[in-house]
């Protein structure tokens, strides 16, 4: 069974705190046997919760010595994120990451996973209000205020608050595979992976007018994922320019149509490559990368596995998960 434990500093966000146990703990309803643990963990075992969210007072049996006996660490934002944390809460997220846990931050909380140092050299995301200081106090982070969540391997973090729902189910998806993740999201009542990122929710100064929504383009780029798109013939069916069509993009998604074609692509594959047993040749045919060089290009680099090795993990994930439904 897999630990995943909950840092809660004094001031946690009460919801932020409950996101990880309520996506893990639904996890484990949708399997025959459990696979998570969930423990939250506080430096004095009695912490009180952000007096602007509704305080009360929250009592756990575990302290920070559980964070070094997790799987994974969750770290929630708090009322005093722009503090330095505490030395013995760095320590001990120094010495999970250190013993190979993988540390998941959400919202605000990345202040707190930045001050250990881990996230240096790396991309990271926070919610967008805050990300200009993220980046102002961590120059060594590639800051992107863009995205839902980031996921480094062992080192994720997520937007604002909802978006640790995002990770979290994204969490389970790396664990057990598309089917449970899709099974936990629908117990949720969230969908498995939203459009978007979170530049469609970032407030710009005075708009003057509301934009169309992307999503009958972005459903159409879906639907031929197969083809060689390029962006005159994705702004041909938009109906509009191809220096419009990059604004819409930028405003809605974060990013541009090629950039979220190539991403459409990648998941795609990994769809693929979860349930079937296509080669991988003709996988890279069916998500419109042309070639197994090119997918193994761009897969490594948005994944940071290689199609095969994504494959044999996931692929013997849900034989095992299999297995154990037949039990």
């Amino acid at each position: 069974m897999k630990v995943v434990a909950i840092l809660a500093l004094d001031g946690v966000l009460p919801f932020e705190l409950s996101v990880p146990g309520q996506v893990f703990g639904t996890a484990n309803l949708a399997m025959p046997t459990p696979h998570y643990e969930v423990r939250v963990c506080a430096e004095r075992r009695t912490v009180t919760t952000s007096a602007d969210h509704g305080s009360f007072l929250l009592h756990t049996p575990w302290g920070l010595d559980a964070l070094t006996e997790a799987d994974t660490v969750v770290i929630p934002g708090h009322s005093g994120f722009l503090d330095p944390p505490p030395s013995a809460v760095l320590r001990a997220l120094s010495e999970a990451a250190l013993r190979g846990a993988r540390l998941a931050s959400v919202c605000i909380g990345a202040f707190t996973l930045a001050a250990t140092g881990l996230l240096d050299g790396y991309r990271a995301t926070t919610h967008w209000q805050h990300a200009d200081e993220l980046a102002r106090r961590h120059p060594h982070i590639d800051v992107d205020p863009a995205v839902l969540f980031i996921d480094n391997g062992s080192l994720i973090t997520s937007a604002g608050i909802a978006a640790g729902l995002d990770m979290c189910l994204h969490l389970v998806r790396r664990d057990l595979g598309a089917d449970l993740a899709a099974a936990t999201a629908r117990r949720t009542v969230m969908p498995l992976q939203r459009d978007g990122g979170q530049a469609q929710f970032i407030e710009h100064a005075g708009p003057s007018v509301h934009d169309a929504s992307l999503q009958p383009t972005l459903h159409w780029m879906e639907s031929n994922l197969h083809r060689p798109l390029t962006l005159a013939e994705i702004a041909e069916h938009s109906a509009m320019s191809v220096r419009n069509l990059n604004r819409r993009f930028r405003a809605q998604t974060g990013t541009t149509p090629l950039q979220w074609l190539l991403r459409a692509r990648v998941h795609r594959a990994q769809q693929l490559l979860e349930t079937t047993d296509i080669p991988i040749d003709h996988v890279a045919d069916l998500t419109g990368f042309g070639s197994p060089t090119t997918l193994r290009h761009h897969f490594a680099r948005l994944t940071g596995t290689s199609p095969h090795a994504y494959r044999t993990a996931f692929r013997s994930q849900q034989t095992r998960i299999s297995a154990h439904a037949m039990e």
